[in-house]
């Protein structure tokens, strides 16, 4: 199912749409403030293998996830103090931040080192699933066999629309991924660089 939306002004039955579909452990497409996403509720650990399978990402390769606030980012990470007032200062935004994991995380998403990405996207329309859900939601870039990130919901539809429930349609992205910042150590490191301008920090 193709369906477009318009996320600076978020549909309550649209909304309603996405979160019964991550519910029932569906995969649906979101617009983000970056690339779209291919998401699925964490908790969901069919959910989140399917998404690997997809990929053809090794599950050795942790995803990461999407949050609403800094308060949902506290209950699946430790952040230190200077963690704390670099996230409030960058989020939301194109920014994941990498921090400790806690131990509600499901497995499949923790790195050897007990770690998670994590972002706040700057979407109200993404933004009002993942508070509605009341839980974060996975969300990863599909590219084409050439590893370019799809930028047209038309395409992704097209080519995944048998394995995927919905594809949230908010016309063509031509962003970058977000920017990765590892936050575990008093030290910021830059993992990535993206959208999200390294200027900021």
């Amino acid at each position: 199912m193709l369906i477009q939306v318009f996320s600076d002004t978020p549909h309550k039955r649209k909304i309603a749409m996405a979160i019964e579909a991550l519910q029932k452990g569906n995969l649906i497409v979101l617009p983000t403030d970056t690339l779209y996403g291919l998401a699925a509720d964490i908790f969901n650990k069919k959910a989140v293998e399917q998404i690997y399978k997809i990929k053809g990402m090794s599950q050795k390769k942790p995803l990461s996830f999407l949050c609403h606030n800094l308060s949902q980012v506290a209950e699946f990470a430790n952040m230190s103090t200077q963690a704390y007032r670099i996230i409030k200062r960058l989020a939301p935004g194109a920014f994941t931040f990498v921090l400790p994991a806690q131990r509600i995380v499901p497995k499949i998403l923790t790195s050897k080192q007990k770690t998670v990405g994590i972002r706040i996207p700057n979407n109200p329309f993404l933004l009002e699933i993942i508070k509605d859900l009341g839980a974060p939601i996975i969300s990863t870039t599909l590219t084409t066999s050439e590893d370019i990130p799809h930028s047209d919901p038309a395409e992704i539809y097209r080519e995944f629309g048998h394995q995927i429930e919905i594809v949230f349609d908010d016309g063509e992205s031509f962003s970058e991924p977000s920017t990765i910042l590892d936050l575990t150590s008093d030290e910021i490191q830059v993992l990535r660089n993206g959208k999200g301008d390294i200027d900021e920090i």
